[in-house]
């Protein structure tokens, strides 16, 4: 064996959501002092499954030697099919992957029915070893069955972090230095129906402020629109420790493209939801995920969508060309054209991108409270503008004045350090 190549400690490639980058740290945990190479893959798209199959042969390169271990979305989607290449030695399934016992078995393919999974048990990861900013899953799993969408295949349907395990998990991350913490999901807005009481997101997100006040900054991923209620909606606009940064499930911006999608809002819907966040927060920047050529598509139905970067002022976009997934019903829905789809997803992100640009303009001058990150340089403002600033401590928060943009990056200026 060329030890050289075996790593001494774990080494963990996501692909993915941030749930996934948050639970690839309890993975790490679970695998400290382990010579192991994880694959925690994504089946977001066929692309994204194609990464996945790239990245293990890459990493069977860099580590012939190390013992190499596939889990994530879509190793458990198609268990059998990963299992089968020649690089792989185990594959593990989406719900056994936070099972310490799961890893100290020789079973080359630990995969169980991810449906019949009724429970998410709060990470093991103390902290994160290369993140300023931590991830905290507490929910996993969907129950809506989008007709383009095969995650809940790979995540089974929705469950919830009881409070305390989360509160309990949140308070460690501060304690050992974390200054921001992002709660995750895969259905983040359908958190606690399954929990006693049925707590609402809302009501999560007020007991986190309430039980860990050294928590100077909370953060939001994907939000379902529609499920906004009008406590998380004052939280979103009223709390200054929750981040002005809200990044929504939108998909797209045409009435029946939305209704073949299976989604639940309406164009209205969405643009008037940015409106009022934008009058009750005038700071808060939108993020947004975007499907280009989705089945039946048209160039009227792709205007609406197209349109919809202005409308809902969208300057951080997530755009994706259709991708047909096996089993889902969009796939049996007539087909807009590959290079179509591919010419439309190039539309969107170039009118995201002069939002985006418009946006960061309109920044300069202004004040930016900015996480320092690795290394030391860069970070990013309350509203996920990146910032280039002078050199600081890692992980503290500096306040700057914006200066200037160049490349897609604020530049600051020193102007008050917070405590380190």
């Amino acid at each position: 064996m060329n030890n050289a190549t075996v790593p001494c400690d774990p080494t963990i490639i996501t692909l993915g959501c941030r749930l996934n980058l948050a639970e690839s740290e309890t993975i790490r945990a679970i695998n400290a002092g382990r010579a192991v190479v994880v694959v925690n893959s994504c089946a977001v798209t066929n692309a994204a499954v194609a990464q996945t199959r790239a990245a293990i042969r890459r990493a069977r390169r860099l580590h012939p030697d190390a013992e190499l271990t596939v889990t994530g979305c879509a190793a458990q989607i198609d268990p059998e099919g990963f299992a089968a290449m020649p690089e792989v030695d185990r594959v593990i399934g989406n719900a056994e992957k936070l099972d310490p016992s799961a890893w100290r078995t020789t079973n080359p393919v630990v995969v169980q029915d991810i449906m019949a999974v009724r429970t998410t048990a709060p990470h093991l990861a103390a902290s994160f070893a290369d993140h300023v900013r931590a991830f905290v899953e507490v929910q996993n799993g969907c129950d809506h069955r989008c007709t383009f969408c095969a995650i809940p295949f790979g995540r089974g349907n929705s469950r919830s972090v009881p409070a305390g395990a989360v509160i309990d998990r949140v308070a460690a991350l501060v304690d050992s230095g974390h200054r921001e913490v992002v709660l995750t999901g895969v259905d983040l807005t359908s958190y606690g129906p399954d929990l006693p009481g049925a707590p609402s997101l809302a009501l999560l997100v007020e007991r986190i402020l309430r039980h860990v006040p050294g928590l100077e900054r909370l953060r939001l991923s994907s939000l379902d629109s529609i499920e906004i209620d009008d406590r998380l909606f004052a939280l979103l606009t009223g709390e200054a420790r929750v981040m002005p940064h809200i990044h929504l499930s939108l998909q797209a911006g045409d009435d029946m493209v939305l209704k073949r999608m299976k989604r639940r809002h309406a164009r209205a819907d969405a643009v008037r939801l940015v409106d009022r966040l934008k009058a009750n927060r005038p700071d808060i920047a939108i993020g947004a995920d975007l499907i280009a050529g989705f089945p039946t598509e048209d160039a009227a139905m792709f205007a609406n969508t197209l349109a919809l970067i202005d409308d809902c002022d969208i300057v951080h976009a997530h755009i994706f060309p259709y991708s047909p997934r096996v089993g889902t019903p969009a796939a049996r829905m007539p087909q807009v054209a590959p290079d179509v789809r591919k010419a439309r997803a190039a539309m969107l992100r170039e009118a995201a991108a002069q939002r985006r640009a418009a946006w960061l303009c309109r920044l300069v001058g202004s004040h930016q409270a900015v996480l320092v990150e690795r290394p030391g340089t860069r970070g990013h403002a309350g509203n996920f503008a990146e910032v280039a600033l002078p050199p600081a401590p890692v992980g503290s928060v500096q306040t700057v004045t914006i200066a200037h943009v160049a490349d897609e990056v604020l530049i600051g200026t020193a102007t008050m350090a917070a405590a380190a």
